[in-house]
Formats: C-alpha cells, sequence, structure tokens
C-alpha cells in the first residue's frame, strides 16, 4: 500500500508571552503486579521518562510493591494540546467530517519533534536527529496508510495556533484531510517562552 505524507509549516512570532509549565513531579506506588510499562501506559508517557525520572530504580524491569515512582507532570502542557485537538474537531464538525480520536502516543511524539525543534535550533519538518516525521512514527513503533505533520511557532494559545493553521491553505488540507482517523498534539517552550507546535495525523493500518 503507498502510504500519503502531507506536511506544512507556519511560522509566526508573537511579542506576549503566556506560561505554560509543568507542575512538580507527581509519584505513583507501585501496587502488586505492577510493571514499569503498565504504569507509564496508565500515565500516558513513555518508559525512556520513566526510567531517566528515577534513577533509584536500579533494575526498571524488577520493581516492587509499595515503592515510589516519579512521573513527569505535564498537566498543563497536556491541557493545552488536548485544546488543540477540540478545536481542530470543531472544525471537522463544522464540515461534516468525522472526529479524530486522540492517540497519546502519537502527541508524545509530537512533544518530541517540538522539544527537539528548540534543542536542534531549527524549524522543519526534517529533523536532524529523527529524519522526516514519518520515518519518526514508524521509528516509534507507529503504523499508517496515511500520515501528515504541521508545525508552527509562536503562537501563544490553543485558539490562536489552530486559527493560523486553518488560515493556512496547506495546514487547512491537513486538519480536514477526509483520510486521517487519530490526531497528536506536541506543545514545548523554549527558555524565552516561546511556543513550539507539532501536529501529527495518521490513520493507522
Amino acid at each position: 500500500m503507498n502510504k500519503k505524507f502531507i506536511l506544512a509549516s507556519l511560522l509566526v512570532f508573537t511579542m506576549s508571552f503566556q506560561s505554560l509549565v509543568c507542575g512538580e513531579d507527581l509519584t505513583y506506588r507501585v501496587a502488586p503486579g505492577d510493571t514499569l510499562w503498565e504504569i507509564a501506559v496508565k500515565n500516558q508517557t513513555g518508559l525512556s521518562e520513566l526510567i531517566s525520572m528515577n534513577p533509584q530504580l536500579s533494575n526498571p524491569n524488577l520493581i516492587y510493591p509499595d515503592s515510589i515512582v516519579y512521573i513527569p507532570n505535564l498537566e498543563d502542557i497536556k491541557n493545552a494540546e488536548n485544546q488543540v485537538i477540540t478545536l481542530v474537531n470543531i472544525q471537522r464538525a463544522n464540515m461534516g467530517l468525522p472526529k479524530l480520536s486522540t492517540n497519546w502516543q502519537l502527541s508524545r511524539i509530537a512533544r518530541y519533534k517540538s522539544q527537539d525543534m528548540i534543542n536542534k535550533n531549527y524549524f522543519s519538518h526534517i529533523s536532524p536527529t529523527y529524519g522526516s516525521p514519518f520515518n519518526m512514527m514508524e521509528n516509534f513503533g507507529l503504523k499508517f496508510s496515511s500520515a501528515g505533520e504541521n508545525i508552527a511557532m509562536g503562537q501563544q494559545t490553543p485558539a490562536s495556533v489552530v486559527n493560523s493553521w486553518m488560515n493556512s491553505p496547506g495546514h487547512r488540507a491537513n486538519i480536514l484531510n477526509p483520510s486521517y482517523t487519530q490526531i497528536g498534539v506536541g506543545l514545548a517552550k523554549n527558555k524565552n517562552g516561546t511556543c513550539y507546535w507539532t501536529q501529527m495525523f495518521i490513520k493507522p493500518l
């Protein structure tokens, strides 16, 4: 099956900054039968993030009941990302299109991409770290028949970034593409408070 890929990028600089910061790390008390992978999935975070945050776990494959696992608190970031998804689905509903379901793993990948653009100081669909967004999705274990990516930089709110995308033909086409069924949104902020947004769409195999 041929895969269809669509990319679109949007760069907007703004002078006002609205803080979307991560809160204090969360804690999870291990229950009998838990695995670190199950804890990661339950909290919609990556296994690698949990391992990195919990150096006290000498063997991540061996965790004990009542031990404490620290989990990144991304509540504010995820709230903003989910607002983008809600606004996208409103736009799709207005055009008679089905809503996209949220894929938290795709949002995690999109968040990595946004942070990578900050870390490596670029604004492009092609990452010096991960390659194309489609290679990135596949390397993170996602299988799809079609996919797309929108990126943006500088918009400080979910509403402003969705409005910007909807006013750009390429981004609008991705948002309103009837072939996509799932969406992920990733937000990261640089040290100056500038928002980097990545929006990924797929139709899973």
